[in-house]
């Protein structure tokens, strides 16, 4: 139990911390969503101190391997998302969640699920502690078959024109120091066989054998990319961001503005 007390204690200081960033930012928008989040796992704390069940006992054992079938799609999406740290397609949250958490998801089962999202949202605005979202292009509209969590600053959630790489990056860098923690378990191939591939489209990432990636040299050759564009990007995630907060409302920050027109009405507003 001390594990998970410690575990809980650190994500409640971690949301704390993102609330006052995005308060500073005056982001009200992601504030309200870490708040929601905040009091869940400060429900969570009280549960464990008290001996009732952890309200994410569910995500917890698909973690450590139990059988996955208790966890829902969108959870098993959201430990993805969260293990990556940045937008992701479909296809690649699935196999992230199949490597690293036995999880039971097919790309098919996504497609709806952003707007199932966005229809809950619009019900019960912030009534959940995170929501599955688009990212946002330039146009300040959904990137095609790119997810992201809502929890995440808009800096992360909109992209630019070096955003797909620098993310593409950013993800291998997490799959590998993933795999370079469980590589001693069973069922860790899973994990060797996507770092490979994603290994083979980052240069110097791989020695031409056709062994299993070293992690380590896979995160090294991605992270001396990133250093090559990630000032660029975080330049134009920066003005990006700074545009949807200023013309969006809180929907269409999260799911993206449909036309021109959507943005002309939220500012209307």
């Amino acid at each position: 139990m001390s594990d998970r007390l410690d575990d809980l204690e650190r994500r409640i200081d971690e949301l704390r911390a993102g609330v006052r960033k995005a308060m500073r930012a005056r982001d009200g928008a992601a504030a309200r969503v870490l708040r929601a989040e905040l009091r869940s796992a400060e429900r969570a704390w009280d549960a464990l101190v008290c001996g009732g069940p952890p309200a994410e006992e569910s995500a917890e054992e698909s973690a450590k391997g139990e059988p996955p079938r208790l966890v829902t799609v969108r959870e098993q999406v959201h430990q993805g998302l969260r293990l990556l740290g940045a937008a992701a397609q479909p296809r690649l949250i699935v196999a992230v969640s199949e490597a690293f958490f036995g999880g039971t998801i097919r790309s098919g089962q996504l497609t709806s699920l952003r707007r199932d999202e966005e229809r809950s949202f619009r019900a019960t605005p912030f009534g959940r502690p995170y929501y599955l979202c688009a990212a946002l292009t330039d146009r300040l509209s959904p990137a095609r078959g790119l997810l992201t969590l809502s929890t995440w600053p808009l800096e992360r959630r909109v992209v630019g024109p070096l955003s797909p790489r620098v993310d593409f990056l950013a993800c291998a860098v997490a799959v590998a120091r993933e795999q370079a923690s469980k590589e001693r378990e069973q069922g860790a191939e899973r994990g060797s066989r996507l770092l490979l591939r994603m290994a083979r489209n980052i240069p110097g990432a791989t020695d031409g054998t056709l062994g299993p990636p070293d992690p380590e040299r896979v995160a090294r050759a991605a992270q001396a990319e990133l250093r090559v564009h990630v000032d660029r990007d975080t330049r134009d995630r920066a003005e990006l961001a700074e545009r949807a907060a200023a013309q969006l409302g809180d929907a269409a920050r999260l799911f993206g503005a449909a036309t021109l027109s959507t943005i002309k009405k939220e500012n209307a507003k």
